[in-house]
């Protein structure tokens, strides 16, 4: 991987190894334009704000956003409806720079965070390895002492926890501590140290767990037997490590689909004669996860949510505290899956008396008030051909709630976020935002007012303040200047939409087009894919930082991306074709669009089409050149994951189904590698221990064995990404030898004086 220091030299060598190995000056300039595109517009983007961070009083916030002059820090307060600077910086500059003996650019501050001191006047900053404080008054400036960072602890997504069995968990009276002894549960009296065996059934192989929860009265706690799974490993060896010679066998925890998961069931303990309550495991007996168990403040019962292995049905259930007794709360099935990881929402009312709750149960993603007691449904609060997306917040004493949808306005990207309020009985439905544009809200702690900056693609970014009760602008923050990006070339992407496979939906997208566009010429079109049921992927909000596709367009494209059907944030319909047939990837409604467009901008040809993709994309871009040959030609893939039996469980089982069945042999592109038509990059990093890279590998034997033409890169210590600058460099180049006819420049790397002073 190129280090990112080389860059520049880099660029301005490839530009000369251009010129002078009959690549041509046209192509050459297309390189030249691309590699530097990112380095003219780097820092270019004016008065758009960074992250806003709101103080504890709830009435001001601060931002850092680049000026024309450069970095500034600003001060909002929202209650006075004031705009100004967060402290002097050009005092702050120079008593910096007396302190440290180094020049400070008042604009170009040595940090990019500050906090502020209780009276919310005086800040403080890390610099030069010291906290500092400054402001009015006695405060002044002054250094406070070293910087201490805090400990970074990198935990791997799929590792199991281990159980803790000496932790002491007290209760909420202190009068008591429980813990695990021997895979058992105990007692241990804090006045007298008296411990009490409460279980007795606890072995090495199905134990008590330590996650233990006491009721609020201290008189009942909770905790899971376990019954742990066969942990399955997966392997790398990381060849070039940067501390020793040799190479290193690595491995990470990694379930599959179809392994066995741990078993969990509910353990009731009562102090009261200190009892063990069974628990029946009737509802929640089949088991892919059970969250974690949380006590009604009353302490009369506590809930778990019950996800069953399959995904296809998901249930709420309380725990009565006195007998054991199991009850649903709320139960939802699906034939296809229910995507709990990106649209389940619980809110408790009142200790459990109601329940906030969000449902696609009428075929689209919305909010329903649901009888705690009974488990009935109150009222659905939020209804109609849209989605809710997010809640932001739930007030029990107004009995509203503030959340994010998109699809609700007629004629706006259906995948644009707009922000709302509503009561709980469905009535007083407000909109807090309606410009055509994607809102990304920042609210305050009390939920009184909220930063709205909004964007499109096509739309520089506007920043306003706004009141939460109707959505009024309060105050003006920023206007994205893009003068020099405008100068500089570089256009906006067009928004697109055609009609999908079923000739009505609507399937929207992208087209980006070289700076140098001549809408006389022909372009290969090349498509950015990624079709992952979790989401939806085309950008909605201004591109301030990943140009990458702006970059490849550069060099004699047009790029594409597009959400197809088997995507989400759309109905429930809409995500449904994804069901046990991943391959599909929406592939109809792409060629479709793409066709449809071509038709409007006759520029783009068809018959020289690219597709690329990690990771799901890297499995949907070998797809295309597989399933749907006619079309795509060319295709680059990242660690991609060609078997949906070789990746990770979580994933997969939900999208593919469980148990295991034909249908992920039918998805496999290990399976069906000998349809390969057209040509085929595989770039995997040797250490992905996202998708097992053992999945390209196994890809790579099958065609291999089917006699098919392809090119593999393998990136030595990398992990879970699309190759680095390396293969970035690789997939362009893959693009314009295949698809523009073009032999690629002479990397610089080829001359040894280059690699030396590169290195």
């Amino acid at each position: 991987m190129l280090r990112p220091g080389t860059r520049s030299l880099l660029v301005s060598m490839l530009w000369l190894a251009c010129l002078t190995t009959g690549f041509g000056q046209g192509k050459a300039a297309d390189y030249k334009r691309s590699e530097t595109l990112k380095e003219k517009l780097k820092d270019k983007l004016y008065n758009v704000p960074g992250t806003i961070h709101w103080l504890p009083n709830g009435q001001r916030f601060w931002y850092l956003t680049r000026t024309r002059k450069g970095s500034e820090f600003v001060v909002i307060d929202a209650a006075r409806k004031t705009r100004q600077p967060a402290f002097d910086a050009q005092q702050l500059a120079q008593k910096l720079g007396e302190a440290t003996g180094k020049k400070i650019d008042p604009y170009q501050l040595p940090f990019t965070t500050i906090s502020f001191g209780t009276d919310d006047e005086a800040v403080e900053f890390v610099a030069e390895g010291s906290v500092w404080q400054f402001g009015p008054g006695a405060v002044a400036f002054r250094k406070k002492g070293p910087f201490k960072a805090e400990p970074v602890t990198n935990r791997y997504w799929g590792a199991s926890r281990d159980e803790d069995r000496k932790r002491l968990v007290a209760s909420p009276d202190s009068n008591w501590y429980a813990f695990i002894k021997e895979y058992n549960v105990y007692l241990r009296s804090r006045q007298t140290g008296a411990e009490t065996q409460l279980s007795f059934d606890g072995a090495e192989g199905e134990y008590y767990a330590s996650t233990i929860q006491w009721a609020p009265d201290s008189k009942k706690l909770v905790t899971n037997k376990v019954r742990p799974n066969q942990k399955h490993l997966i392997y790398f060896v990381r060849s070039s490590p940067t501390d020793q010679l040799q190479p290193r066998l690595e491995n990470r925890e990694y379930l599959k689909p179809g392994d066995a998961l741990p078993v969990r069931r509910p353990q009731l303990f009562l102090l009261d004669g200190k009892r063990q309550i069974s628990v029946d495991d009737a509802l929640f007996n089949q088991q892919y996860s059970l969250s974690e168990l949380t006590w009604r403040k009353d302490s009369r019962a506590f809930t778990f949510e019950y996800n069953q292995r399959g995904h296809q049905v998901y249930r709420v259930l309380e725990v009565n505290a006195a007998t054991g007794a199991v009850r649903p709360l709320i139960e939802e099935k699906s034939r296809t899956f229910i995507d709990y990881s990106g649209k389940r929402y619980r809110h408790d009312v009142d200790d459990g008396k109601e329940i906030i709750w969000a449902s696609e149960r009428d075929g689209w993603n919305h909010l329903y008030l649901i009888d705690g007691l009974t488990g009935n449904v109150k009222k659905q609060v939020t209804k109609g051909e849209w989605v809710v997306r997010n809640v932001v917040n739930v007030d029990d004493k107004t009995r509203t709630i503030l959340f994010a949808g998109s699809g609700k306005n007629a004629g706006q990207d259906p995948y644009l976020i707009q922000y709302y309020r509503v009561n709980f009985d469905g009535t007083g439905l407000t909109a807090l935002t309606s410009d055509n544009a994607n809102h990304i809200a920042t609210f305050s702690p009390d939920f009184t007012s909220f930063v709205d900056t909004y964007s499109r693609v096509d739309l520089p970014p506007t920043s306003v303040l706004r009141s939460t009760t109707t959505g009024a602008v309060l105050l003006e923050l920023e206007k994205a200047d893009i003068g020099d990006w405008q100068q500089a070339g570089w256009k906006t992407p067009d928004v697109f939409t055609a009609k999908g496979r079923d000739g009505k939906t609507d399937i929207w997208g992208i087209i980006i087009r070289p700076t140098n566009f001549d809408s006389t010429r022909k372009y290969p079109v090349i498509e950015n894919i990624y079709a992952g049921p979790h989401g939806s992927f085309v950008p909605k909000t201004f591109m301030t930082n990943n140009l990458a596709m702006h970059e490849l367009a550069e060099l004699g494209f047009i790029v594409v991306q597009i959400d197809g059907m088997g995507t989400s944030n759309r109905s429930k319909a809409f995500q449904d074709v994804c069901w046990k047939n991943l391959k599909d990837a929406g592939f109809p409604d792409r060629i479709r669009w793409m066709q449809e467009a071509a038709r409007r901008y006759p520029s783009m040809d068809l018959d020289r089409v690219g597709i690329y993709g990690t990771s799901a994309g890297g499995q949907s871009s070998t797809g295309g050149l597989l399933f749907h040959p006619e079309f795509y030609k060319v295709g680059v893939s990242s660690c991609g994951c060609h078997d949906n039996r070789m990746d990770k469980m979580w994933w997969n089982e939900q999208w593919m189904g469980y148990p295991i069945g034909p249908q992920y042999e039918e998805c496999s592109n290990v399976t069906n590698a000998a349809k390969l038509q057209g040509n085929l990059l595989l770039i995997v990093g040797e250490v992905d221990d996202n998708v097992d890279p053992a999945s390209t590998m196994q890809l790579a034997d099958a065609l291999i064995k089917a006699q098919k033409d392809f090119d593999l890169v393998v990136v030595p210590g990398m992990g879970h990404s699309s190759g680095g600058d390396f293969g970035e460099r690789k997939r362009r180049d893959f693009f314009v030898r295949h698809l523009l006819q073009v032999t690629p420049p002479a990397w610089p790397s080829t001359n040894s004086a280059a690699t030396s002073r590169a290195n």
